[in-house]
């Protein structure tokens, strides 16, 4: 059974850092691309980072060079590292995978104000 099972969101000041983990069960890195996106309040849902089977990986331009996408096969797991986070980043961060199937979790919230 497909699961994605967010964590890691939380309450941070701007400036500050957070690091969220997605737990992907049933899927295999080779042959999905795993991304996040994120939603905020009254807005449409958009594209944060991704990381293809190869390991390339890509990067809103509002996000470049604050946040990074990694994974660990290992531990089947896909992380969002955000680093100098500012109040717009505030939003439900969603886990996605894409393969012949796609695939959502449920969400965790990431809050940035002082």
């Amino acid at each position: 059974q497909v699961q994605l099972v967010e964590s890691g969101g939380g309450l941070v000041q701007p400036g500050g850092s957070l690091r969220l983990s997605c737990a992907a069960n049933g899927i295999s890195f080779s042959s999905n691309t795993m991304a996040w996106y994120r939603q905020a309040p009254g807005k449409q849902r958009d594209f944060v980072a991704d990381i293809t089977n190869r390991g390339t990986a890509n990067y809103a331009d509002s996000v470049k060079g604050r946040f990074t996408i990694s994974r660990d096969a290992g531990k089947n797991t896909v992380y969002l590292q955000m680093n100098s986070l500012k109040p717009e980043d505030t939003a439900v961060y969603y886990c996605y995978a894409r393969g012949f199937f796609t695939y959502w979790g449920q969400g965790t919230q990431v809050t940035v104000s002082s």
